[in-house]
């Protein structure tokens, strides 16, 4: 049975039919793009003991300014455990613990002697008065011990990945990449770079779709290519089946005409397949086999770009525990105005004029708009203009929602 959907609603249909997958441990050397499970709290406090922020001198800050006997030097990754009396002071370079003895660092900036030339027993003259605490990071400052430093449903970037290891983390719980088989239907297809006969085109949904499950830290398991045969496809999705990856996305083959094999082969095994008021995308297809998630998509490559961002994307990130599973929008003035179909969410590829830092701009990325077959264009989307259904015209000066996905 076909009948029509909002974007918002199949998502919301997909997404309450999406299982997270069971949590793995794994060491945090290897969990960059994964998703915590839990939170990631400290062991360990950051810094774990006083230390100076600055190369310098390590100083009594009540002894004053003039002149100081230099009595130890110490470098960063010693352990503390020097210590300074009156009148005296430490070399110090940065991240080296603070002696005892010493409430304050002095830039070598601010001595006259070269910094490079001083050791134990030299005499240096502060050229500025010390301040108590100045220039010195204090034990648990930053994270103390149970500090959550990653929140529960948080991709493991450069960033969090980073501040988990400072705090201690040697491994880390986590949800695994979901496992995704590709499926590319049509006799037209040929493998890139094959000889293109008469009526054939070179099959780039699957590239297209490997890049998109890689950008969502997934991992494309098999990319099949099957022709317009039912007998063939239903073998292949009975062999995928066996293999039990976490998704199954297929391109083309889901709409309404006469050879539309992948709905005439899913249609029968419960997938639903329907009409979601958006454009360009309007034929959708969801559902199971086997209790693995299956995703029908349009075989064009515009339409294939915007429903994984709609539809698949959101699933797999959901998959993976992530707490926000849909792209950052941002609200950006149009420079050169569009027509929308009626009655239809617009995705437009659009590109982004960054020339004014505090007034960005967008406009379609091609002339030829948001056409479904416009491969080309895609190489020069930077984003998506998303128009509601009620618009019917996107003026020039206008703001519109951008979907940013570069």
């Amino acid at each position: 049975m076909s009948f029509t959907r909002t974007v918002a609603e199949h998502r919301h249909a997909i997404l309450a039919a999406t299982t997270v997958l069971t949590a793995v441990r794994m060491p945090i050397t290897d969990a960059w793009g994964r998703t915590t499970a839990e939170p990631v709290a400290a062991t360990l406090e950051i810094p774990a003991f006083d230390n100076s922020a600055m190369d310098g001198y390590a100083v009594r800050a009540g002894d004053g300014g003039g002149r100081r006997t230099v009595v130890v030097d110490i470098p960063a990754g010693v352990a503390p455990g020097a210590s300074i009396g009156p009148g005296e002071a430490a070399r110090i370079m940065t991240g080296a613990p603070l002696p005892a003895g010493a409430d304050a660092i002095i830039p070598h900036e601010q001595t006259a002697e070269p910094f490079r030339d001083v050791a134990p027993g030299s005499l240096i003259r502060l050229d500025a008065q010390p301040t108590p605490g100045a220039h010195i990071r204090r034990q648990g400052d930053d994270v103390s011990v149970g500090d959550v430093v990653v929140a529960a449903g948080e991709r493991l970037g450069a960033l969090q990945r980073s501040a988990a290891a400072a705090a201690g983390a040697a491994s880390v719980l986590v949800r695994p990449a979901p496992r995704v088989v590709v499926i590319a239907s049509g006799d037209e297809l040929v493998a890139p770079g094959e000889p293109v006969g008469p009526g054939q085109i070179p099959e780039s949904n699957g590239l297209l779709l490997d890049g998109l499950v890689r950008g969502a830290d997934a991992v494309v398991t098999e990319l099949i290519r099957v022709g317009d045969d039912p007998a063939v496809l239903r073998r292949v999705l009975a062999r995928v089946e066996a293999d039990a990856p976490d998704a199954i996305v297929l391109t083309g083959g889901a709409s309404v005409g006469a050879y539309e094999v992948v709905r005439d082969v899913l249609e029968p095994t419960g997938v639903q397949f329907l009409t979601v008021a958006m454009q360009p995308g309007k034929p959708q297809g969801h559902g199971a086999i086997g209790g693995i998630p299956v995703f029908c998509l349009p075989g064009n490559p515009v339409s294939v770009a915007v429903s994984f961002e709609a539809f698949v994307r959101p699933a797999l990130l959901r998959m993976q525990g992530r707490r926000d599973v849909l792209r950052p929008v941002i609200r950006l003035r149009v420079s050169d105005g569009w027509r929308t179909p009626p009655a239809r969410e617009q995705f437009m590829p659009v590109a982004i004029d960054r020339s004014d830092p505090a007034a960005w701009t967008v406009r379609p990325a091609t002339a030829g708009g948001s056409g479904s077959h416009r491969a080309g264009a895609l190489a020069l989307a930077e984003a998506w203009a998303v128009v509601p259904a009620s618009i019917e015209e996107v003026a020039a000066g206008d703001l519109v929602d951008v979907m940013l996905v570069t």
